[in-house]
């Protein structure tokens, strides 16, 4: 009989650093994703089931522990837990309509930090990043480079970039980039 083979998954970019003297580029932690849409009659429901409040204002987010809620549209968020939990689990027990999708193994995040982190992101995304129009607990989707990005301001000096595990390495090294240039 032959052998077994059997393959290993390995996490995109594991371990990767980079940065410059006054920025820090780092790989986040694993995190659970939800990409879920929802009309405005749902929105308190779903808010309970994943104890958290979806934000209702444009480019905003809000925070509860390990979990965050991302305003990507009118009727879409993107909801990220850095801890166990299941949130499928918790959508399911609402009985409004929505579409809830675990995007986990979908996407990939990396930390950018430092007094030079708005500048490396700029080198690669046409928004104003400054502190007066992208304030602390910001959000966007937007293009980074060629790549689709949502970004998340989580300090006056870091950002949290999401993208598509297929656009990791060139969002990475774009960063890089932007990082030398800072």
């Amino acid at each position: 009989m032959a052998d077994l083979i059997v393959a290993n998954r390995t996490l995109v970019l594991e371990g990767a650093r980079a940065g410059s003297a006054n920025v820090s580029i780092k790989v986040a932690a694993p995190a659970y994703r939800l990409s879920l849409r929802a009309k405005a009659d749902a929105v308190t429901e779903l808010s309970q089931a994943l104890d958290i409040s979806l934000p209702q204002t444009p480019k905003t987010s809000t925070t509860s522990g390990l979990r965050a809620a991302l305003w990507l549209g009118p009727d879409e968020w993107l909801v990220i837990d850095q801890g166990e939990s299941n949130l499928m689990e918790a959508c399911a027990s609402v009985t409004a309509a929505h579409s809830a999708t675990d995007v986990s193994h979908r996407n990939v995040a990396m930390t950018v930090s430092g007094d030079g982190a708005e500048a490396t992101l700029n080198a690669g995304c046409p928004q104003d990043l400054s502190l007066e129009a992208f304030p602390v607990g910001a959000c966007s989707r937007t293009l980074f480079g060629k790549a689709e990005v949502v970004l998340l301001r989580v300090t006056e000096d870091t950002f949290r970039v999401e993208c598509w595990r297929s656009f990791a390495d060139y969002v990475f090294g774009l960063l890089e980039e932007g990082a030398r240039d800072a």
